[in-house]
């Protein structure tokens, strides 16, 4: 990677669509036919600030402005979205430039702490050079989180419908944020589960959406670098369709943020609940529990 902008050819084509056409064939009892299939895009979005490179992350090219602040924010390379002065996207060969603008102490913060990072799908640790970069500490969560039990069986049912282009695709993530009654005020996808999330936060903090006033919930299964993320953004509450990691579990636990997984219509475990949401307040023993849908 380059470490100036400036190398970068830049294109006057449009920028990279957000899903591609292609002709598959299907095979069905012994017979193939043809078929139209619609593919999300999957493009290198390279990330500079001030002019400098810091990253290039496989992403898709869609809200790439909310993305450049989320994952400014979650990377801890700014403390507020409007340190985020300016964003310039330009496409370039196979995918975009994302120029960012910082403050000139955020830029020499940034540059005493270099680490240059070349994501696979939403990767968000490859390239860091020391291990304590990798598994951040954050303060622990005292706000009690708006979630219940009704609250994410209702953002379940309301989830799919808006998820616009995974319904295209079958093959992107989706980050969202959901009030404490399970009405979703935002929804982002990427293909990358990290730049959902990512999206999502950006989206957030230029709309002034706080963080504790909802919970989070993805489409995927959740990682550590996903409890960091809501961490970093303190959303008090991660929930999610697949199961988590140990790290992820353990972060949680450690920083008092309520983790919720395996989640279905009609059930979800919790695997964190320091706050005794869901149990009695005086049972204090750990690991993960079930919560039943009431009958509908």
């Amino acid at each position: 990677m380059s470490d100036a902008d400036d190398d970068i050819e830049i294109l006057s084509e449009p920028p990279p669509p957000r899903v591609e056409a292609l002709t598959v064939a299907i095979a069905r009892d012994g017979q193939a036919e043809e078929r139209a299939r619609t593919l999300a895009a999957e493009v290198p979005v390279s990330i500079t600030y001030n002019g400098l490179a810091h990253a290039v992350m496989m992403a898709s090219p869609i809200d790439v402005e909310d993305f450049v602040v989320g994952f400014s924010l979650t990377e801890q390379i700014v403390e507020r979205a409007e340190e985020v002065e300016d964003i310039v996207i330009r496409p370039i060969a196979l995918g975009l430039l994302a120029q960012a603008t910082i403050p000139a102490h955020r830029q020499k913060a940034l540059l005493e702490n270099r680490r240059n990072l070349v994501g696979q799908t939403g990767c968000g640790i490859c390239g860091i050079v020391e291990l304590e970069q990798a598994v951040r500490r954050f303060g622990a969560i005292e706000t009690k989180p708006l979630i219940s039990g009704a609250a994410v069986f209702a953002a379940l049912d309301a989830l799919y419908p808006l998820q616009r282009l995974n319904r295209e695709t079958g093959a992107v993530h989706a980050a969202a944020f959901v009030s404490p009654s399970g009405e979703i005020l935002a929804v982002r996808e990427d293909v990358g589960r990290h730049n959902a999330l990512d999206k999502l936060i950006g989206y957030m903090a230029r709309a002034g959406i706080p963080g504790e006033s909802g919970f989070c919930l993805m489409t995927s299964r959740i990682s550590f670098e996903l409890v960091q993320k809501c961490l970093a953004a303190r959303i008090p509450a991660l929930a999610g369709i697949s199961a988590p990691t140990s790290l992820a579990v353990r972060l949680s636990q450690e920083h008092r943020l309520t983790l919720i997984a395996l989640a279905r219509s009609d059930t979800f475990q919790i695997f964190s609940d320091p706050h005794a949401l869901f149990r009695d307040p005086g049972d204090s023993s750990e690991g993960c529990f079930r919560v039943a849908s009431p009958a509908r």
